[in-house]
């Protein structure tokens, strides 16, 4: 399996590439990673250092790829947290061209706008182009509640409601594909206190797994669950499966991370989970 992985990286700790690339190869994937900003940390810290790629470095670095010959056997383009919207027509340009060479390829979208309780945290301009671009060309995508409610102008509160989103985000994603969503941090009414679910909608079919709720607040997850849940997905062909597979390794992960109070999800010395999860989850048809 051949994963072009298109995110932020950090030196420091584990959001976005560095939070992705790392379980996917311990899967057994090649992830070929172009990086949009390199930071010293996750800017969660409220402090750091470095800089900001821009959409013509993606672009070149892209088509240092394809001059390999390498495109015909890419099987899915996985992107996340866009500085800008023109990197983001960058990225877009990057899948139609994976796509161009092999058909069967998948685009796996992360449409990082903001969290509940945290509101929108990206640039100006970055949720719409998420909303009118990014959606429209992705067969998998995998917002959080908020995210969910946003790029649907619909509440989330019920799981009926929940379904009802999702139904709308899959009639505006990209035809032909599996149309194939994951709703990530879902907390509705029916969830009990202690829990948390994530969602997963495609073929008409819907599938939900419950969590225990965990002491702790990370970055980078929510791109663990992205790059997971795109590879199991491209593994077994169905949802369902991808969702069991990717819920049982991320609570793995965050319960190792919570023992350990760390403030940095422990992506290494966790790594175990993601092959051989501690715990397994089955999700359920809802």
């Amino acid at each position: 399996m051949n994963i072009l992985s298109i995110q932020s990286w950090v030196a420091y700790g584990h959001v976005g590439n560095a939070s992705a690339v790392f379980p996917l190869q311990r899967l057994g994937a090649e992830v070929w990673a172009v990086n949009t900003v390199q930071f010293s940390n996750h800017t969660g810290y409220g402090s750091w250092r470095g800089q900001v790629f821009g959409a013509d470095l993606v672009r070149d670095l892209v088509q240092g790829i394809e001059d390999r010959g390498a495109l015909p056997r890419c099987d899915a383009t996985l992107s996340g947290y866009m500085g800008d919207a023109a990197i983001g027509e960058a990225i877009l340009e990057a899948s139609a061209r994976v796509k161009a060479a092999n058909p069967q390829a998948l685009y796996c979208c992360d449409p990082v706008i903001g969290d509940v309780g945290r509101g929108v945290f990206v640039r100006p301009g970055i949720p719409e182009f998420m909303r009118d671009r990014a959606i429209p060309a992705a067969d998998i995508i995998t917002p959080n509640q908020f995210e969910l409610e946003w790029m649907t102008g619909q509440p989330v509160t019920t799981l009926a409601e929940a379904k009802a989103a999702a139904r709308a985000l899959q009639a505006r994603m990209a035809p032909g594909g599996p149309r194939c969503v994951l709703v990530t941090s879902l907390k509705v009414a029916e969830t009990p206190e202690d829990q948390i679910e994530m969602l997963a909608a495609e073929g008409g079919q819907f599938h939900r797994i419950r969590t225990p709720m965990l002491p702790l607040s990370v970055n980078g997850a929510g791109d663990a669950i992205a790059a997971l849940f795109l590879f199991h997905r491209l593994k077994t062909g169905q949802a369902s499966a991808a969702l069991g597979a990717a819920a049982s390794s991320i609570y793995g992960l965050l319960r190792r991370t919570s023992e350990a109070a760390s403030r940095e999800i422990l992506t290494v010395a966790a790594q175990d989970e993601f092959v051989v999860p501690s715990r397994v989850f089955l999700p359920e048809v809802c």
